[in-house]
């Protein structure tokens, strides 16, 4: 380091989260703005999105052909389109076929308004997901389970579990 140079603190306040989460907001205005007064003049929006994100509704169809990610483009051919504080939903069709999407704002990797060059990108890590339990054995037949031949037997000693007396 240069002796004119001073080193820099890391930060106890979560700036970078602060800035992302107020970078959503924009596009959550922009969205529930459209949702009201339409697009106006030749503005019109690409939102890429995780589709494996939790929470994101769309066809089984699309998240074959989309695994990882998708964008769709608002501009003349959406309906029914509408935000809240952690989703936007809208109606589209895909090869004719009409489908309504639900997309947290948190699932948003992209959005760009092209006729102002205008456009943010977020990294977004799809949560890996929750583990579902094994189901219970199933009790309802009649047959008993069948014992392992020569299978040595676990011994527990239950000593560590008591509580000593004093």
């Amino acid at each position: 380091m240069a002796e004119d140079e001073t080193p820099v603190a890391e930060s106890l306040l979560p700036y970078e989260d602060w800035t992302r989460e107020a970078l959503r907001q924009v596009v959550l205005s922009a969205i529930r703005h459209v949702a009201v007064e339409g697009l106006p003049g030749a503005h019109h929006f690409y939102i890429t999105f995780k589709t494996a994100f939790p929470g994101v509704i769309i066809p089984e169809r699309l998240k074959t052909q989309y695994p990882d990610e998708m964008t769709i483009v608002l501009q003349h051919q959406f309906h029914s389109l509408s935000a809240d504080a952690a989703h936007i939903s809208v109606g589209l069709s895909f090869s004719g076929v009409p489908a309504v999407l639900t997309i947290p704002l948190a699932a948003i990797t992209g959005f760009v308004d092209p006729s102002v060059r205008f456009g943010l990108s977020f990294d977004v890590t799809v949560p890996p997901p929750a583990e579902t339990p094994e189901p219970p054995p199933d009790t309802t037949t009649d047959e008993k389970p069948a014992k392992t031949p020569d299978a040595p037997a676990e011994v527990v000693s239950l000593d560590a579990f008591r509580r000593k007396k004093e």
